[in-house]
């Protein structure tokens, strides 16, 4: 559409928001939702246009008269992890996704591989590791490598090493996310080999209920810091309609925030693993309790709790603010 069509389409109603201002929150939010969309048609295709900045005028008016009486109800630190960064990640759940599949993809690999040559486990784990673990095995004590060493010292090492791969998870996607689908690569193949041995002995189930008692939160990390990888390394591709290196500040920004909120998850994988994981006798009924709340809590705050608040109308602002519904409007599907 011409820039002189599209405005001889929308002047009129724009020229009403502007002249004819309302107190009705459902009229409010209406005119607001459409000034937005007004905004984001003609930041694609006007980004330079003097419409453009008129629109963005009128949507701020509305934004704030809204909430610049409004008393703040939570805290910069309680509204980053309530609201900014589900809605951050709201915008990357395709990529997530795509993640998610390609790691999967790699671990079926590995263990297929490892199906079919009985040389590549020890060729991609090493022999030394493949011998400790099958005497462990045969002295009925398969998991007994997590009762070595000093709980603490083990769960400093686990959690800098833990916190090191997903950096490098993230930092690897300035080579135009490469590195990052690299590193899903090498360790979904790995937990895929890991995982083959002890299903191979006939310990799959024993191996979920032990193992994936740290591994679930550290493996569902390890994902997302390469999504947090791959956005940064879309965003050097992909620049849309801002300038390539806006672009990526724009995207290394939000994988900062992704691998920042990361890190106190790799601290309590790294704790489950030096001091919980060792208990390898554990009641089921313990197990199943940890290995639930883990996953619960991965999915339902990268991804449910995200969606949830989409569909109740919380939005991300292009400056990365959050935009919560409109008092007394009703809820978007």
């Amino acid at each position: 559409m011409r820039e002189s069509l599209f405005i001889k389409k929308n002047l009129p109603r724009w020229k009403q928001i502007q002249e004819e201002p309302t107190e009705d929150p459902d009229e409010m939010a209406e005119r607001f939702v459409s000034l937005l969309d007004d905004l984001s048609y003609a930041k694609t295709f006007y980004s330079f246009s003097k419409v453009t900045r008129y629109i963005n005028g009128l949507a701020a008016g509305i934004y704030q008269r809204i909430y610049q009486n409004r008393k703040e109800e939570v805290g910069r630190f309680q509204l980053f992890f309530r609201y900014e960064l589900p809605l951050l990640f709201r915008q990357y759940h395709r990529l997530l996704l795509f993640t998610f599949c390609f790691f999967l993809l790699f671990c079926i690999i590995g263990a297929f591989s490892c199906a079919h040559d009985e040389t590549f486990v020890r060729g991609f784990l090493g022999d030394e590791y493949v011998n400790m673990t099958e005497r462990n095995i045969a002295n009925n004590d398969p998991f007994g490598v997590y009762k070595q060493g000093n709980p603490l010292l083990m769960f400093l090492q686990i959690a800098v090493n833990n916190i090191r791969v997903s950096l490098m998870c993230y930092v690897g996607g300035i080579f135009l996310g490469a590195g990052s689908l690299y590193l899903l690569l090498h360790n979904g193949i790995m937990l895929g080999v890991f995982q083959y041995i002890f299903f191979s002995h006939g310990l799959g189930f024993k191996s979920i209920l032990v193992i994936w008692i740290h591994g679930t939160l550290e493996i569902s990390s390890i994902v997302i810091s390469g999504c947090a990888g791959i956005i940064l390394g879309k965003s050097l591709l992909f620049p849309g309609t801002r300038k390539r290196l806006d672009s990526l500040r724009k995207g290394a920004k939000d994988g900062i925030k992704i691998m920042v909120t990361l890190i106190p998850v790799f601290v309590v994988a790294a704790f489950l693993e030096g001091f919980v994981t060792r208990y390898t006798e554990m009641p089921l009924w313990l197990s199943l309790f940890i290995l639930a709340a883990s996953l619960l809590f991965m999915v339902g705050y990268f991804v449910v709790y995200p969606i949830r608040l989409h569909r109740k109308g919380y939005r991300l602002s292009e400056t990365g603010k959050v935009i919560v519904p409109l008092p007394g409007s009703k809820q978007l599907s």
